[in-house]
């Protein structure tokens, strides 16, 4: 997939978190900052790392704030950051689950 310009998907609310996705070419680079790095950045850093494997992410600039986000929420706003970010029309549903 092919980070083609910048998008946001998310909010700054409690047990929610931002998602901000900007095109960076040849290199990925992911910034994560939580509340809760403490505990849970092991948690985060892989729930982000396996869907951007699953979505073929190989470039761009991600930039997570987390304020105390479950997984399956982070991995929907990143989701949706990379589809409006991206070139794509058809989206595999079964790639992302």
């Amino acid at each position: 997939m092919n980070i083609v310009r910048e998008a946001l998907a998310g909010t700054q609310e409690s047990s929610d978190l931002m998602v901000k996705i900007a095109p960076a070419h040849g290199e990925l680079e992911i910034v994560i900052h939580s509340e809760v790095i403490k505990q849970f950045g092991e948690q985060i850093r892989q729930v982000v790392d396996e869907t951007l494997r699953a979505m073929d992410v190989r470039q761009g600039l991600i930039i997570v704030e987390d304020k105390g986000a479950l997984d399956c929420v982070i991995r929907a706003r990143l989701q949706s950051a990379l589809i409006r970010a991206s070139e794509t029309q058809q989206i595999y549903w079964s790639k992302m689950s």
